[in-house]
């Protein structure tokens, strides 16, 4: 190194400022979807990994069994699934499961809510951790109480109606088949009706009560108030809940369909739940099981899809 070179001073190279914002832009701008990465890994695990599974397996022949093969047959488990005639049994009571839980949780809970939206706030919050409590409690405990509570010699049912009402014979509201389905859909139903009061009352209590004291001013009666403001401002969530009992009626029977009436008699309580879990898990043909979950699957988005538009054009909203 020549003299010239030793005399010159050593400038340490600088930084580039706008690439160290840059990067720190870049790291803030992650930051969300770190924190969010937990969640999203877990959800990817535990729901869209058995759905993928699942649609993969409708188009395989497979007995559960770790060692058995699984054994590719296309198209052949849907070909199966619609000729089966308990098929066409299960998608009707399913129907009638839809429409029989629509009065407890629509129109029982938008009456009850509107009818003690004036109570003390003490007295509303007791109501309703007493109406929501049927709603946390298991459904195998449900189902034996009511079991007890409906036995066609020793229930107190039928010993009320046979004293009060004169009634002669009684009635197996279980193991008759004109009766199994209205009793699981009024068991199911009476489970809803404290989580759907509980929904509408939160709504009530979001609307604005300037609205209430506009119509009053306007000489508004009170079934007036009640159709032309507070119905139209529920709209959004009475949608809502017509979607949830439309969507989830037939699964949130299951677990009572299992326990009273296993399906029957005569196949008059089976859905199309109960139906897929006894494929999969009584005859172990998992492969039929998996091909009526994803047509569930499918049929359900598409209704749910519909909804949602349905919403958009009749929903009402405060702005």
């Amino acid at each position: 190194m020549s003299l010239h070179q030793l005399a010159q001073p050593q400038v340490a190279p600088v930084p580039d400022v706008k690439q160290r914002k840059a990067r720190g832009r870049r790291l803030r701008g992650l930051k969300p979807y770190l924190y969010l990465l937990p969640v999203l890994l877990s959800v990817g695990y535990w729901i869209y990994r058995p759905l993928v599974q699942t649609f993969r397996l409708s188009f395989y022949q497979w007995n559960l069994l770790p060692t058995s093969p699984q054994t590719y047959v296309g198209w052949q488990n849907f070909q199966n699934l619609v000729t089966l005639p308990e098929v066409g049994k299960a998608l009707a009571n399913t129907l009638i499961y839809t429409l029989g839980v629509i009065p407890f949780s629509l129109i029982l809970p938008i009456i009850i809510a509107i009818a003690t939206d004036n109570i003390g706030k003490r007295s509303r919050n007791i109501y309703r951790a007493l109406i929501f409590l049927p709603m946390i409690m298991a459904p195998v405990a449900v189902s034996s109480v009511w079991r007890w509570i409906m036995h066609p010699t020793n229930g107190i049912l039928n010993q009320l109606l046979m004293s009060v009402f004169g009634l002669e014979e009684p009635i197996r509201y279980f193991t008759d088949e004109r009766w199994a389905i209205w009793s699981v859909t009024f068991i199911t139903g009476w489970k809803l009706i404290g989580f759907s009061t509980l929904i509408f009352s939160a709504a009530i209590t979001g609307i604005n009560k300037e609205y209430y004291e506009a119509a009053r001013i306007d000489r508004a009666s009170w079934w007036q108030i009640i159709r032309h403001v507070t119905l139209p401002l529920l709209s959004p969530t009475i949608l809502f809940m017509a979607m949830l009992s439309t969507l989830f009626a037939s699964e949130w029977s299951f677990s009572y369909i299992n326990v009273l009436t296993q399906g029957g008699p005569l196949s008059s309580t089976t859905n199309v739940y109960y139906l897929l879990w006894t494929y999969g898990f009584q005859s172990f043909n998992v492969g039929v099981s998996s091909a009526a979950a994803v047509m569930v699957f499918v049929g359900f988005g598409i209704i749910a899809l519909g909804f949602m538009k349905l919403t958009k054009k009749l929903s009402f909203f405060d702005n």
